[in-house]
């Protein structure tokens, strides 16, 4: 008998007790390192194709048999009849944006990663609400990590007032670092905005003072707004499992323009390549010149190699990263740490002075032009929600090679000589970023 003291020929044994079953300990240890497992993979490490061997082209910028590759590896195909026009600083961005806004007669889509309260915030709050509360159906899809006033009131005055607004994955622990980094507004299914620029004061103003960013936005109208509205959608219903259909969302879009576009989306739960993909065919098809604009540039060792090799084939590359004015120092100094082959090879590298950076821009040749959300480093490429807009025109092409021009005017070279002197500190945490460099 268990558990009581038993009388044996007139002695009380003592009270005996079972040792303790190492199979609960043992369970609960397991389940926790299980689901610390899951976690940690789920959020730091991503599986699925990536590219790793170099490439190299018979076919260059522009040629036909660029266009069909662009077109079936990316996704959708490069459509004609688009126009887009190129937005400069928040002081050209957010009146589009908020005119669209203005003037919705159906349906509104918004994507958005940054959104912090202020000023700016709560006129676009204004806005979407007002287009709410006269019959607009407004769906607003916002990265939770990204905001700042999730229970505030610009959050609070968008919902009273009708908006179906989704922060996505709040609470999706499996996935709280996948973010989605997409910047996409679509009003009436007829016109798109895509770009860099976050809802946030830091972005007001022209980009030419410390506390205003310098950014870069793009209106699309033409039947690749389409493009732009289906990205959406892949986000929304994974979001709130609900297709948003018809011809207030997809309405018969006409010719407008000459320019050759075309909208292509990366995912991580995709497990796609698409956004490598497209800068290392890009640079590999060059004949003549790359140029990069980009907020967090930390290319990997396909991407450099690749640049490499097109300085090898004579193509003149310039590329402009943010100087020492930059939210992330972590990200300039890991960036740094890289550019010795590129430097080495004739690259030439440009920080951008009078404020922060954030553009994201990539130019070949003298007609192909690629720009959205997507930054050069491991986070765009292969943790976030990423979109881009792809334009082959040759006169676009040009007006923004004067945009790249402008931008460069207002940064200072770096040269091989002064990169091999710059501070050890710096050096050391360029070495010490390292580790985190799959988080950037």
């Amino acid at each position: 008998m268990r558990g009581r003291n038993v009388l044996r020929r007139g002695c009380v044994l003592p009270f005996r007790r079972e040792p303790p079953s190492p199979w609960p300990a043992l369970l609960t240890g397991a389940v926790v390192g299980a689901t610390a497992g899951v976690l940690i993979s789920g959020n730091f490490f991503t599986e699925g194709k990536k590219i790793r061997k170099p490439i190299t082209t018979d076919y260059h910028v522009g040629d036909g048999a660029f266009i069909r590759t662009m077109g079936q590896l990316l996704g959708p195909p490069l459509l004609d009849g688009n126009r887009v026009e190129a937005l400069q600083n928040g002081a050209e961005i957010f009146p589009a944006m908020l005119q669209a806004i203005a003037a919705a007669e159906c349906s509104i889509c918004f994507e958005n990663f940054i959104y912090w309260k202020g000023r700016v915030a709560m006129q676009f709050a204004e806005a979407l609400a007002e287009r709410a509360r006269a019959g607009v159906k407004v769906h607003f899809l916002q990265d939770a990590l990204g905001c700042d006033c999730h229970h505030g009131e610009e959050m609070d005055l968008m919902k009273e007032a009708g908006v179906q607004l989704h922060l996505y994955r709040f609470t999706h622990v499996t996935r709280i670092n996948q973010r989605t980094h997409r910047k996409l507004l679509i009003v009436d299914g007829k016109v798109g905005f895509t770009g860099g620029v976050g809802i946030a004061d830091k972005w007001d103003g022209h980009g030419d003072g410390p506390e205003h960013w310098r950014d870069s936005h793009y209106c699309l109208r033409g039947p690749a707004v389409a493009q732009m509205q289906q990205a959406f959608m892949d986000n929304w219903i994974m979001a709130e499992g609900e297709l948003l259909h018809g011809d207030e969302y997809f309405p018969e879009l006409e010719v407008v323009g000459d320019d050759m576009c075309q909208i292509f989306k990366s995912s991580a739960d995709e497990g796609s390549d698409s956004a490598r993909i497209m800068v290392i065919v890009s640079i590999a098809a060059a004949q003549h010149h790359v140029r990069i604009g980009n907020a967090y540039f930390i290319p990997d060792d396909l991407t450099i190699q690749t640049l490499v090799d097109a300085r090898k084939r004579g193509v003149e590359v310039e590329i402009i990263v943010p100087g020492e004015r930059i939210d992330q120092p972590w990200v300039r100094w890991l960036s740094r740490a890289r550019w010795k082959p590129l430097l080495e090879a004739g690259v030439r590298i440009y920080e951008f002075q009078p404020t922060n950076f954030h553009c994201k821009y990539l130019m070949a040749d003298s007609c192909w032009v690629s720009v959205g959300s997507t930054n050069l480093d491991n986070r765009s490429l292969r943790l976030n929600e990423e979109c881009n807009l792809n334009v082959l025109d040759k006169e676009f092409a040009a007006e923004h090679l004067q945009i790249f021009e402008n931008d460069k005017a207002q940064s200072r070279e770096v040269t091989l000589s002064e990169w091999r002197q710059r501070p050890l500190a710096e050096k050391l945490a360029g070495n010490a970023a390292r580790l985190l460099r799959g988080q950037m």
